[in-house]
């Protein structure tokens, strides 16, 4: 039995409306996706988890405009954006849409604070802007020490909270980390939980997937996927304080 949440507010960012993945194969076509339906809350860290094969990936890549759907529509605010060519996704995704990789995705010839500034560039923001912004991201992370190092100098949680200071380079609407605790320790772990449940306080929508089990009660809301299949959507502790509670 499918457990739904109280309705997400009405300021979501970003609603999915039956999406469907299908893949060609010799055999018959491979359902990688279907029937996925829901509205992910602005100022909320929603996770979604499941089993290897349930679906994760496609759905993010969906949701993030990296793929489109074989039928179903995602609207970013008013606007579908599973339906614009190649070339507009990608300035969404530049300007609207912020990354955090596990694997962090750090180019490692430049220094933390270049990486943070490199999608503003991308973004013909001033090269002066550019540098205090990154700068003030880095403070704000606790990283302002650590502004002038390669990204081989950096532990593991410092190049993901640079990843994460790169992703609220360009102000996004909407932050996709995929599986942000991955490589790192329980400690590195809860601080950059704690950088992106900052990032949704200030009313970002904040979508991660994960098989980490300890961030269950560190985020707002579960989707549960199965076999391409949404089964199950829950609450979590959170899920009770009011938008914004530490």
């Amino acid at each position: 039995m499918l457990e739904r949440m109280p309705a997400a507010p009405t300021d979501a960012l970003l609603t999915a409306s039956n999406l469907r993945k299908t893949y060609p194969d010799p055999g018959g076509e491979v359902v990688a996706l279907q029937g996925f339906s829901y509205t992910f809350p602005a100022g909320q860290i929603t996770a979604i988890m499941g089993p290897s094969g349930s679906g994760k990936t496609t759905l993010l890549n969906l949701l993030a405009g990296l793929d489109t759907p074989t039928s179903g529509t995602v609207r970013l605010g008013g606007e579908v954006i599973s339906a614009l060519p190649e070339n507009a996704r990608a300035e969404v995704r530049l300007r609207r849409f912020g990354f955090v990789f596990q694997s962090y995705n750090l180019v490692a010839v430049l220094n933390a604070w270049q990486n943070v500034a490199f999608p503003m560039g991308l973004a013909d923001v001033g090269a002066a802007e550019r540098k205090a912004r990154a700068l003030a991201l880095l403070k704000r992370f606790g990283l302002e020490r650590r502004a002038h190092h390669l990204p081989h100098k950096l532990s593991g949680g410092e190049r993901q909270r640079v990843s994460v200071a790169r992703a609220l380079a360009n102000d996004p609407a909407v932050i996709f980390a995929d599986e942000p605790t991955g490589n790192l320790d329980s400690k590195s772990g809860r601080v950059v939980i704690a950088a992106l449940r900052e990032a949704a306080q200030e009313g970002r929508t904040v979508i991660l997937v994960t098989h980490d089990l300890r961030l269950v009660d560190e985020v707002d809301g579960v989707l549960e996927l199965a076999d391409g299949v949404l089964e199950r959507v829950r609450p979590t502790k959170r899920r009770a304080q009011p938008v914004g509670a530490p």
